[in-house]
């Protein structure tokens, strides 16, 4: 099975949002039946988003979603990243598209247009980029 990156959104919608369209993702997740990729500039990235007041999320259970995810997510250096060789229009989704690219056959779940933009040039590279939350069953 491919490994699978989240960019920010889709982690919302999976730990924020309880959004019912990502129920089967998280499911896979927490059984452990999809590897779920993260680096530290990702959790950094997903750390600050749900610490913004539009989410209205004290500081306990900030914690306590991104300890969940953690717990979840198999961990990787950005160091030691390859650069993905397509740059995306939003500097802070790079690293999802580089964590992707350093583990192709990927495939990176996102809601973003930025990221899905480069998705037919990424599948080259054997990257799925695509916003259907059932991808990681192909």
């Amino acid at each position: 099975m491919k490994p699978v990156v989240l960019d920010t959104n889709i982690l919302l919608d999976i730990f924020v949002f309880n959004d019912e369209r990502a129920i089967n993702l998280k499911q896979a997740i927490v059984d452990g039946t999809i590897q779920a990729l993260a680096s530290q500039k990702t959790l950094v990235e997903f750390a600050d988003v749900i610490s913004r007041p539009l989410f209205k999320l004290d500081e306990t259970t900030q914690a306590a979603i991104l300890d969940q995810w953690q717990s979840l997510a198999q961990h990787h250096d950005d160091s030691n990243l390859a650069t993905a060789p397509w740059k995306c229009q939003d500097p802070d989704d790079q690293i999802f598209l580089d964590l992707a690219y350093q583990f192709r056959p990927a495939i990176l779940i996102s809601k973003d247009n930025a990221l899905l933009h480069i998705a037919s040039r990424a599948a080259q590279e054997e990257i799925l980029i695509t916003n259907d939350y059932n991808a990681f069953r192909l």
